[in-house]
């Protein structure tokens, strides 16, 4: 399995016509590429931990695309409703972090 890791922070400014023209194309982008066998996405959640403090930039949101491999990856990168979605996330930003991790399950 391949996960495409997205963590971001949109901008302070960011208006509520931008916040929905982002949303459209991110719902797109994951229910019209076949390659998307599941999307999360989700709010950080903090619980007072020692580790929290350790984190020198504040990610508000996450989002995790999950892929069947590296293949389904690219094919979701090169789709054009990906096209879009990168444009709209870009410019919705503050920042952000994209990482792609290849993973495997193990009990």
């Amino acid at each position: 399995m391949v996960f495409h890791i997205v963590l971001f922070r949109p901008r302070p400014d960011l208006s509520e016509e931008e916040r929905t023209a982002f949303i459209r194309a991110l719902e797109q982008a994951t229910t019209q590429i076949p390659q998307v066998r599941r999307f999360s996405v989700g709010r950080r959640l903090t619980h007072g931990r020692g580790y929290e403090e350790a984190m020198t930039v504040d990610f508000e949101y996450a989002a995790v695309i999950e892929f069947d491999d590296v293949a389904g990856l690219k094919a979701y990168l090169d789709h054009p409703a990906h096209t879009e979605l990168g444009n709209r996330f870009f410019s919705a930003l503050a920042a952000g972090l994209v990482y792609d991790y290849e993973m495997s399950e193990h009990l």
